[in-house]
């Protein structure tokens, strides 16, 4: 069964009603007791970096995500927000994130020196640039994707970049660590590119 992580962050909602089309069976949930019955997890996020850790630290997750992810390598989809808590530690804030990532994140503007044309947030329709096609990237054409952020993964180890965009720098959009995955831009928001995403990561083997 596939679940969406509810921890007060996201459009849990559209992904429950974008599977619900897709006929694949799936649950909302934040309960430790019911996630441990999943075989497929999505990590929806909108908001700051440190907000989303103490939402994760109010429910009591941080362990149970621990177990799954890393012990039990139950495959995960991050999404905006929900992607970068997996990294170390963000320049948003001061919270310490999973970890699961050797990454940091960081600030659009601080890199970029952005021009007037470059505003922040990063929010609307960008084009991305797939680097591989296997999983959860399968079948998916070089494409508009809807962003919203002022902040962009910055990870140390590029074989784990899946896709990039650019908006001032060139930056990664889509990543993965062995059961771990994570996209920058919402695929719930992205129509029928963004559904083969999240259709392929369901049917994950």
């Amino acid at each position: 069964m596939l679940y969406i992580i509810n921890y007060g962050l996201g459009n849990v909602r559209s992904f429950y009603n974008i599977f619900k089309e897709l006929n694949i069976p799936c649950k909302i949930s934040s309960n430790k007791e019911e996630l441990k019955k999943a075989t497929k997890l999505i990590l929806p996020g909108v908001g700051s970096f440190d907000w989303a850790m103490e939402r994760i630290k109010d429910y009591s997750l941080i362990d149970t995500l621990h177990n799954l992810v890393i012990e039990e390598k139950i495959p995960i989809l991050g999404v905006c927000v929900g992607m970068q808590i997996m990294a170390k530690s963000s320049e948003e804030g001061v919270s310490e994130g999973l970890g699961w990532f050797n990454s940091k994140i960081k600030k659009l503007e601080k890199d970029t020196k952005l021009k007037s044309d470059y505003i922040l947030p990063h929010m609307g329709w960008n084009s991305i640039k797939i680097l591989n096609k296997e999983s959860i990237l399968d079948n998916i054409q070089d494409s508009y994707f809807y962003f919203l952020h002022s902040y962009y993964f910055d990870t140390v180890d590029k074989n784990e970049v899946l896709a990039l965009s650019n908006y001032g720098v060139e930056f990664a959009v889509a990543i993965q660590k062995d059961n771990i995955f994570g996209v920058q831009f919402h695929p719930e928001k992205s129509h029928k590119q963004g559904i083969k995403i999240l259709k392929n990561f369901a049917n994950l083997k």
